[in-house]
């Protein structure tokens, strides 16, 4: 699997406001859904890794700019990448693009918490399929 994962997503009238503009609460909306089927990609279940391993992860810090509005109907395709994998963190760079115009870039940083929300460390076999998935210095 290439560094990047892409996942596409159409832009419905309840994403928008008044204006048929999307709602920029809604950029991080599509960006939650891009890293979950991007850990289903990469095979990563969510409710495994809470069964098995108890751990999940919760989004820690999000810095989000926007460029460019997005529109009702619009088919947006939404970027991730990892720019840093720590010991019980991720950090993702995400980017939401309308065709060749990029609308909003964002750094996510999700930490890994056991089901009492303790930190704890990435569970080894998700930490490996990430580190296979960093893109090369």
């Amino acid at each position: 699997m290439p560094s990047e994962f892409t996942w596409e997503v159409r832009v419905y009238y309840e994403d928008t406001d008044a204006g048929g503009i999307v709602y920029y609460a809604n950029y991080l909306k599509f960006f939650e859904r891009a890293r979950t089927e991007w850990l289903r990609a990469v095979g990563i279940g969510q409710q495994v890794l809470l069964a098995e391993h108890d751990a999940m992860f919760v989004v820690k810090n999000v810095s989000a700019d926007y460029h460019a509005p997005a529109k009702l109907d619009d088919v947006l395709n939404l970027t991730l990448t990892i720019e840093k994998l720590g010991r019980a963190s991720v950090v993702f760079r995400q980017e939401a693009w309308c065709g060749t115009t990029l609308l909003n870039t964002a750094r996510v940083k999700v930490g890994c918490v056991d089901s009492a929300l303790r930190p704890r460390a990435v569970p080894e076999a998700a930490a490996a399929r990430m580190r296979a998935l960093l893109p090369a210095a």
